[in-house]
């Protein structure tokens, strides 16, 4: 299914809809130095996301975005593109969040998602379990940030 596709028809996806195997891309991201610098002044306020000068004598050689403001990025692009508004519950966490290689400005990035299992809740009926490996990746196509999802999704049917 491409994007364009995915995103017509996310508002009627159930757990049914989210097929082992499948994989989406999403992006490009672009990463803006003043949205860095106002995430970081704000939530993370080391001196390699905030200050330019003292960023190029850090390991980092410059200026790079936080990694939690890395996970918004890719947030925001699976609310847009892969979560159903209709039956999107939530998520009790990720695992194996790897921060790989830094994100700097002007990278642009791309979201891929793979389901990796789908298993429908013998408890509650009503819901699925969907458990996702999402990659991020630069303009180089280098990986720069990975981890796993396990989100609850409404079924279409209760049995």
């Amino acid at each position: 299914m491409t994007d364009a596709q995915l995103v017509l028809s996310k508002n009627e996806w159930y757990f049914e809809s989210y097929l082992e195997g499948s994989v989406f891309e999403f992006g490009p991201i672009e990463v803006e130095q003043q949205e860095l610098l106002e995430f970081a002044r704000r939530y993370d306020p080391q001196y390699f996301h905030i200050d330019p000068e003292s960023a190029k004598n850090s390991p980092y050689g410059g200026l790079i975005a936080s990694g939690w403001q890395t996970c918004a990025f890719v947030m925001r692009e699976l609310v847009e593109h892969y979560f159903s508004p209709v039956s999107s519950l939530g998520s009790p966490g990720i695992d194996e969040l790897r921060w790989l290689l830094p994100v700097r400005p002007g990278d642009k990035l791309m979201v891929q998602v793979t389901i990796s299992e789908t298993k429908r809740s013998r408890s509650k009926p009503d819901r699925g379990i969907v458990r996702t490996f999402v990659e991020v990746v630069n303009q180089q196509q280098e990986t720069v940030m990975s981890f796993k999802a396990v989100n609850f999704i409404l079924c279409r049917t209760a049995s």
